[in-house]
Order: structure tokens, then C-alpha cells, then sequence
């Protein structure tokens, strides 16, 4: 959408995350997938976790299990 950034985690105008789509691997200059930071979010993880425990990481050939177990983000994730 065009957008310029002017401040660090200002607000945007839409903001869409593609996590995976199938076990797909996509590197262009505006398009990653896997979402390059999946990993190192529990926001993201927890859910995917209760979604599809057993499904593999491309690129890091680990389940989302596994990825939930070792990501060292300290966030507390609180279902509703």
C-alpha cells in the first residue's frame, strides 16, 4: 500500500502477516514466507500450536510444537 515508515512501530494503514501458505518458501524483495519471525513470537505460536501442533516449519523443519518449546519469548499469552 505504499506505506513509508517515519517512526519505529508506528500505526499502519493495514497490516497483513502471511505465516505459511502450505509448506511453501517464498523470498522476493516484498514478500516472505514463511513469516521470517514466527519463531520468536508466542502471540503467534500459541495459537498455531493449538491449531496444528504437528505441522513442520519450511525452513527450520520443525514442528510448531518444537518451535513453542524452544522460543525464549518471555510474553505471557492469555486466552480469552
Amino acid at each position: 500500500m505504499g506505506r513509508i515508515r517515519t517512526t519505529k512501530n508506528a500505526p499502519r494503514i493495514i497490516d497483513i502477516d502471511i505465516l505459511f501458505f502450505n509448506e511453501e518458501v517464498i523470498s522476493e524483495e516484498n514478500l516472505t514466507i514463511p513469516h521470517p519471525q514466527i519463531q520468536n513470537r508466542q502471540f503467534v505460536l500459541q495459537p498455531l500450536n493449538e491449531l496444528s501442533p504437528d505441522f513442520i516449519h519450511p525452513v527450520f523443519n520443525k514442528t510448531i510444537h518444537q518451535l513453542v518449546l524452544e522460543c525464549t519469548d518471555t510474553l505471557n499469552v492469555k486466552k480469552f
